[in-house]
């Protein structure tokens, strides 16, 4: 569940990174935002509490 659940994080925080023209404007924020739950993850998935 923890390797799911850490692959779709994976595939969203490439879906939000602003490669296209219109979501140039949004900045980092929704990749950023994505990022920081992925490391959050990441260590609850190391540590054992996922």
């Amino acid at each position: 569940m923890g390797t799911l659940l850490i692959v779709l994080l994976l595939v969203l925080l490439l879906g939000a990174w602003p490669a296209w023209p219109h979501s140039r404007n949004w900045g980092y924020y929704p990749s950023s935002t994505l990022g920081l739950v992925l490391v959050i993850v990441l260590v609850l998935a190391l540590v054992g509490r996922i």
